[in-house]
């Protein structure tokens, strides 16, 4: 079994979690989340907080106690993620690099150049926001951990960084090894 589903996933105040048989929703000061799941974990709630059990009860043969197993561990870090998202929300910060390339708002919409014949347009999904505080940044944020990463992620495809020269999308922080272009 998980290590995870050892301790129950703590609840802050103001977040409400509502269980029905295949879903969660979690609704906090920042939004609501919903998800649905498959029939392998129990989800219990009590006191001292949310508790994510197995379902022993679908086990048809001894090979469905592994299956349970990793279900277990995972469904506890998705309702998890699910509640910090809510009360803190997520973000992803990203670097633009390169001579000429660049970020702007344009109402909600993300108008990025980065050398293109025309300007790269981005419309962030239903609960996702963009911020440019800097010609060459870009923050995305939202209450949805894999949608926040999955828009930055798409958004770094348009120009993924160059390991000639570094110049392209980055997420911050990230290190690019750049290598020696050819000797004449």
């Amino acid at each position: 079994m998980s290590r995870l589903i050892k301790k129950p996933i703590e609840i802050p105040k103001g977040v409400e979690i509502k269980i029905t048989e295949d879903t969660v929703t979690v609704k906090g000061p920042k939004g609501e989340l919903q998800e649905s799941f498959l029939p392998y974990v129990k989800f219990e709630l009590r006191e001292d907080g949310l508790w994510v059990l197995p379902n022993t009860d679908i086990v048809r043969r001894k090979s469905d106690y592994r299956k349970i197993a990793m279900f277990c561990g995972t469904y506890w870090s998705l309702v998890r993620n699910m509640v910090v998202g809510v009360t803190k929300g997520y973000q992803k910060e990203l670097e633009i690099i390169g001579v000429g390339y660049r970020a702007q708002l344009q109402g909600k919409k993300l108008v990025m150049n980065l050398g293109f014949a025309h300007p790269v347009e981005v419309d962030p999904p239903e609960g996702i926001t963009f911020e440019v505080p800097a010609p060459n940044a870009i923050v995305v944020k939202g209450i949805s951990k894999y949608l926040v990463g999955q828009v930055a992620a798409n958004i770094r495809r348009w120009r993924e960084p160059i390991v000639y020269s570094g110049k392209g999308i980055r997420y911050k922080g990230e290190y690019v090894r750049t290598k020696v272009g050819k000797k004449v």
